[in-house]
Parts: structure tokens; C-alpha cells; sequence
């Protein structure tokens, strides 16, 4: 492996690791980043002088891009998961809801019924449920 690889290749493993010494960090790793990594011109990094490092770089980039579309897929999810779950949460307080007014609509209507038992002299005890 000459120097110039050897440059290349560190320079590559910088980039993937977010440590680089030229570049700013959160630089993407291209093939040109990895040129200037190095601290070569852009140009420099060439596909007939170094082929097999350019495919890896080629090869991490597609990577890249497949996890990346898989992470946007499971977030995707996670939103639709959410949306679905919030519904459900929904449903659950708006029945729970209907069945306290109910049951106190139920109570009220006792009430009202014992109070109209009172005032026509009726005398029940009067029980709260």
C-alpha cells in the first residue's frame, strides 16, 4: 500500500468515525472529503489510482443510504404507531367520559325524583349512590 493510500484510507476512517483533523466535524464522508481529509486537493482521490478504496467508500456510502432510509421508515412508523395509539387513548377517556355523565345523569335523576317524593309529602330516606 503506498503513502498516499495509507493517507486516504486514515483520512476515510476519520470521516466514518466523526473525528477528522481538517474538516470540520460532521463532515459527510464523500469521496472528495476524504481527499481533503488527507489533505490532498479534491481531484486527487481517483477511481483509476486507488479503485478498491473508492469502491469502499462507494460501498459505506450506499450503506449509508440504506440505514438511513431504514431509520426514516422506522420513524415513520413510530409517528403512525402514535397517531393510532393516541386515537385509541381517545376512544378509551371519550367512553369512560360517557359513562361518568351517565351514571350521574342517572343520579341526578333520582335526586330529582326524591326531592319531588319530599315536596308531595312523600318521606323516603334519601340515598346517594
Amino acid at each position: 500500500m503506498s503513502k498516499a493510500e495509507t493517507l486516504f484510507r486514515e483520512a476515510f476512517e476519520r470521516l466514518k468515525t466523526n473525528t477528522p483533523i481538517n474538516l470540520p466535524k460532521g463532515t459527510k464522508v464523500s469521496q472528495n472529503n476524504v481527499a481533503k481529509e488527507a489533505g490532498k486537493h479534491p481531484t486527487a482521490l481517483k477511481k483509476d489510482r486507488f479503485p478498491l478504496l473508492v469502491l469502499e467508500i462507494q460501498d459505506y456510502l450506499k450503506q449509508q443510504e440504506i440505514d438511513s432510509d431504514i431509520i426514516n421508515k422506522k420513524k415513520q412508523l413510530r409517528k403512525q404507531r402514535t397517531l393510532e395509539e393516541r386515537l385509541a387513548d381517545c376512544k378509551n377517556q371519550r367512553d369512560k367520559l360517557a359513562s361518568i355523565c351517565e351514571a350521574q345523569a342517572q343520579l341526578i335523576d333520582d335526586l330529582r325524583g326524591q326531592l319531588s317524593d319530599c315536596e308531595n309529602g312523600i318521606s323516603k330516606p334519601i340515598s346517594i349512590k
